[in-house]
């Protein structure tokens, strides 16, 4: 269950279909092109917009995050071949079991929302969107945590060979007049 230091990515859940998705497949889809900085995050919160009909303008749900992938919506969505942005690269985000929220929190004054990063205290405590923000010296806090969670990440570690470039092809394909370079002579 949600502890009060978990770091939360609240996301917009686009549609019912898409609530079904995440609920009986166990996954959530982020276009890379608007995707947050920062995927290593504890748990997903779900907001729900007014497709969701009397239940939207909330957030209802969480989920577990237990990693990520890059796909394109093509492999993700395998019905919508014909998508216009079929071939675009999405985060498939593998998610646990969905959790109900005691208490809903509410939109109120927000109706528009992609993406806040909060912690599971403000989660638990909230009772409208804007009780999500994280405020002061908290906030600094929040950002160090989501720091170090992108530089542990296995996404930024991927195992490729360790490559020399010669400085002048580099000149070269970039087109760059001049290249500063270290006294190892590798680029700065």
């Amino acid at each position: 269950m949600l502890s009060p230091t978990d770091l939360i990515l609240v996301s917009i859940i686009p549609s019912p279909r898409d609530m079904e998705i995440a609920r009986l497949l166990g996954w959530y889809r982020i276009p890379l092109r608007t995707a947050p900085k920062v995927l290593s995050v504890d748990y997903l919160a779900f907001y729900q917009p007014s497709a969701f009909g009397k239940r939207g303008a909330q957030i209802e749900f969480i989920a577990p995050v237990m990693g990520h992938e890059l796909a394109s919506r093509a492999e993700l969505l395998r019905d919508e071949a014909d998508h216009p942005r079929a071939h675009e690269e999405y985060y498939k985000i593998q998610i646990g079991a969905l959790e109900k929220l005691p208490n809903p929190v509410l939109a109120k004054k927000w109706k528009r929302l992609t993406f806040l990063y909060t912690t599971g205290e403000y989660l638990l405590e909230a009772k409208t969107l804007n009780d999500l923000a994280v405020k002061d010296d908290e906030r600094k806090l929040l950002w160090k945590s989501l720091r170090e969670r992108a530089e542990n990440s296995d996404l930024y570690k991927a195992d490729l060979p360790a490559v020399e470039l010669d400085p002048a092809l580099l000149v070269a394909l970039l087109g760059i007049k001049e290249l500063e370079t270290n006294y190892e002579g590798r680029i700065k």
